[in-house]
């Protein structure tokens, strides 16, 4: 890494999470916490079965609380902290692991899992309670709620601000990712076209790793915070 940065972008996935205790997004059988993703991950499977979504992801709201930040977390908060330059971290995670560390410049391009979106009124809101017995929208009071997670066939949320992050970068670096789920995967080709440097962590190596000037493998817990030390010492 050349010193002198100043504007960083990070892209993190179910890599960094899963050291918390968090099951990745999909499994090498194609399930999902032993769903199938097209029946708990799709507006197709809410439609058909929205119990059996609800359930799901008031299930998963609830491990949450037993989850904790990990040192790969803490580090990047570190980061968010000390760095004076830009920085964007960007999340595939519907998890909230990335706050409690106490990171504040980043966006959940996925949803998050305590948040709540109304399909009667559009609106957002911070949600804690389970969803299975219909609560009132706090906005509208329509009992329309579902997971304010964005599932495959919708589109992530706050594209234009990543794009033009990764515009200004001079830095990429992709942390826990698989490179295999889009729009997420193409970034690094974008940060590349751009001139930026690009840096991959990962625990082995994605299917994007070709794309990276360089790949660091190892677990999470280890990587980020020996890379944030040197980017914070040097």
């Amino acid at each position: 890494m050349k010193s002198g940065l100043s504007n960083i972008v990070v892209l993190t996935g179910a890599g960094i999470s899963a050291e918390s205790g968090i099951d990745t997004f999909r499994a090498a059988d194609g399930l999902w916490e032993q769903h199938r993703i097209e029946d708990v991950a799709t507006p197709e499977g809410f439609a058909r079965d929205p119990d059996l979504v609800l359930r799901f992801y008031d299930m998963r709201r609830a491990a949450l609380a037993h989850a904790e930040p990990n040192p790969a977390h803490h580090a990047l908060a570190r980061l968010d902290q000390e760095f004076s330059g830009e920085l964007l971290i960007v999340t595939q995670n519907v998890d909230d692991l990335h706050e409690r560390a106490g990171a504040n410049r980043m966006l959940h391009m996925h949803g998050e899992l305590k948040s709540a979106l109304c399909l009667s009124c559009e609106m957002r809101s911070p949600w804690d309670a389970p969803m299975l017995d219909r609560p009132p929208c706090p906005v509208c009071a329509a009992p329309s709620l579902r997971p304010d997670i964005v599932w495959f066939g919708e589109m992530p949320y706050q594209m234009e601000r990543i794009y033009a992050a990764l515009r200004e970068a001079d830095l990429f670096v992709s942390i826990g990712t698989s490179g295999a789920v889009y729009p997420a995967a193409g970034f690094v080709r974008e940060a590349r076209d751009l001139r930026a440097q690009t840096l991959e962590l990962n625990l082995e190596r994605s299917e994007g790793s070709h794309w990276f000037d360089e790949s660091r493998l190892g677990r999470a817990g280890d990587l980020v915070p020996q890379w944030v030390e040197a980017v914070l010492g040097g």
